[in-house]
């Protein structure tokens, strides 16, 4: 398995999209093609994908990093392993590679939400140095 930044979307990475994004969210739908080479193109975004010995998508994750006022942040975001990859190692790669990119840009902090039902995700969070912070995430939903 090898961990790459996503720098050009063909119809195999739109494909893996599809195939992945509702193993993620059942709401929200899968990037289009345009979409996904917007993200690609932003400085801010980092796309991971790991892919297996043949080269098939077996998961993202995309690391966000932006300047405030307090410094050099970085968020994770959209972690999603195909179900038939589970287990494998996968996540971890992902997350690692996006720690060490975080890292490297000089982050002060590296942030992430994962909901409570998904355990496997939290405990492997947790192994690899994230803890819980004392905060309230709030959400405005903007109707779209």
């Amino acid at each position: 398995m090898t961990v790459e930044e996503l720098t050009e979307v063909t119809s195999d990475v739109v494909a893996a999209f599809e195939r992945l994004v509702p193993q993620l969210s059942r709401s929200s739908p899968a990037p289009s093609a345009a979409e996904l080479s917007e993200m690609v193109a932003s400085p801010a975004t980092t796309v991971l994908v790991a892919r297996d010995d043949v080269g098939h998508i077996l998961g993202t994750l995309t690391l966000v990093l932006f300047r405030i006022p307090t410094g050099l942040r970085a968020w994770i975001e959209d972690v999603v392993v195909d179900d038939a990859a589970r287990g494998a190692g996968v996540g971890s790669a992902l997350t690692r590679a996006a720690i060490a990119r975080a890292a490297a840009a000089g982050a002060r902090s590296l942030d992430l939400t994962s909901r409570p039902s998904r355990e496997q995700a939290n405990r492997l969070y947790r192994r690899l140095g994230f803890h819980l912070r004392e905060t309230n995430v709030l959400r405005l939903d903007m109707g779209s």
